[in-house]
């Protein structure tokens, strides 16, 4: 076998590996179902939540070559936003497109009207706000489809052991479920993993991790313009509400926390953070300015997250990996391309370099199509969920620990009976929010060492 080849088959074991968490029980297909759609080989999608990260995910799966792939159903809660999806796809992807006008959808029911254009095996792409994902996943598993999922997968315990126990149902229907965590897919990744994994930098010793940026998202939301629901209004600034997206730290830093994790082949146990808020102005949403969270794996070995969106810091976007005979760079200033290199020694100067990946590398945000794709029209077994629910509870347990100043295990995370939302499938445009601000329009925020057992006040 060649060394390419060697390569190749210990990626594809990983994938397949490392679905499986720590206490979860693996549940064997009890129904084998076909899973591509229409007889002619084309898979229909439909998208459910015209943001920018759905509007992306619908062109990375269109810029596979060769693979015969439609758009033909969209919903979204807000008809502007649709629109404006609507109108880049059709723009660069005309022959890809096969949206009706009947076939747009809007309200907080349009995603079960988008999946019933759909038959059994058809894929859907689920990128609204987290907090609606069990919702959403609960009636694709229902319809029989295939689901590409955004990241994070859930903001709370309460969304991590929903997800969990729908996922058998999932994985009872053979469905296949990818999740948005793009960087498992990475080619230059995906080989240093293997030479992690070989030795070639030791025995790891600690990881780090950054993404310290000037605002990012939606993260820092002002005032409710007058006139808008106190709802719509969240959801348009959705990053700045832990009920929806966790915020910064769920949204932003759970690719770094996953890659490294990935590295170390390990989940943490624990967790503890500090952060605060600093030159807040006018902005009424939840977030902390700066994140910093250590994390504590079984073999007592250390992950080091700094998460910053303040303006005019130095910035750093990188994950690193430190071991007994050297440095991993696992990314280098974003999610692509990661540059991945190994150093002899912990100076990344060049006469130290042993390895580098070589450039440019396939863009994962497209390679995670191409699997999940494959795994369709080949009947393969192919489900992230798990993978998906631990990477993001794993980064609630880092959030949780920064937001109330104590220390937080994974299973405190798992069992923390703070659910944000319960009852979102529920909501209405006309909906009261599962969040109220106050009087001078303020939402709680967390008050780390005050607030001890939620990430903010909870009123009873």
């Amino acid at each position: 076998m060649t060394e390419t080849n060697k390569k190749e088959t210990s990626r594809r074991e990983f994938l397949k590996d490392s679905g499986k968490i720590a206490g979860a029980t693996a549940l064997a297909s009890s129904i084998s179902t076909r899973a591509y759609a229409a007889e002619n080989n084309t898979v229909q999608t439909v998208l459910v939540g015209c943001g920018g990260r759905g509007t992306g995910a619908v062109a990375n799966s269109f810029s596979l070559d060769g693979k015969n792939i439609r758009l033909v159903a969209m919903a979204d809660v807000f008809e502007d936003r649709l629109n404006t999806s609507y109108k880049s796809l059709e723009a660069n992807y005309a022959d890809k497109m096969e949206v009706s006008g009947d076939k747009k959808f809007i309200g907080f029911d349009a995603y079960k009207k988008a999946m019933d254009v759909l038959n059994p095996g058809d894929v859907v792409i689920l990128t609204t706000p987290a907090a609606f994902r069990w919702v959403h996943f609960e009636y694709a598993i229902e319809k029989g489809l295939n689901v590409f999922m955004e990241k994070p997968v859930t903001v709370d315990g309460f969304g991590a052991r929903k997800m969990l126990e729908l996922n058998k149902k999932a994985k009872a229907k053979n469905l296949k479920i990818g999740v948005g965590l793009m960087c498992r897919h990475c080619d230059a990744r995906g080989e240093l993993y293997d030479r992690i994994q070989n030795g070639e930098i030791g025995d790891i010793m600690e990881l780090r991790a950054y993404r310290m940026a000037g605002p990012t998202g939606s993260a820092a939301a002002g005032p409710k313009p007058e006139g808008m629901g106190e709802l719509e209004y969240q959801i348009r600034r959705f990053h700045g509400f832990l009920w929806l997206s966790g915020g910064a730290v769920s949204d932003f830093l759970i690719h770094n926390i996953d890659e490294s994790c990935w590295m170390k082949n390990d989940w943490p146990i624990m967790a503890e953070g500090s952060g605060g808020r600093h030159y807040r102005g006018d902005n009424v949403d939840q977030n902390f300015d700066n994140y910093n969270i250590e994390y504590t794996f079984a073999d007592g070995t250390k992950l080091f997250v700094r998460g910053r969106t303040i303006p005019g810091c130095y910035n750093k976007f990188a994950s690193y990996a430190h071991g007994t005979k050297g440095l991993a760079v696992i990314s280098t200033a974003s999610h692509t391309p990661s540059k991945a290199r190994i150093y002899k020694g912990y100076n990344m100067d060049k006469k130290n370099l042993v390895w580098a990946y070589p450039q440019p590398e396939r863009n994962p945000y497209v390679i995670e199509w191409d699997d999940l794709l494959n795994a369709i029209r080949n009947d393969e077994e192919y489900n992230e969920v798990e993978r998906g629910v631990e990477a993001s509870l794993v980064t609630s347990m880092g959030r949780m620990a920064c937001h109330t100043g104590q220390m937080i295990t994974r299973d405190q995370m798992l069992n923390c009976e703070h659910a944000f939302s319960p009852d979102v499938d529920k909501l209405t445009l006309d909906s009261p929010s599962p969040l109220q601000a106050d009087e001078n329009g303020k939402y709680p925020i967390p008050l780390p060492g005050i607030i001890k057992k939620t990430e903010y006040a909870v009123k009873k």
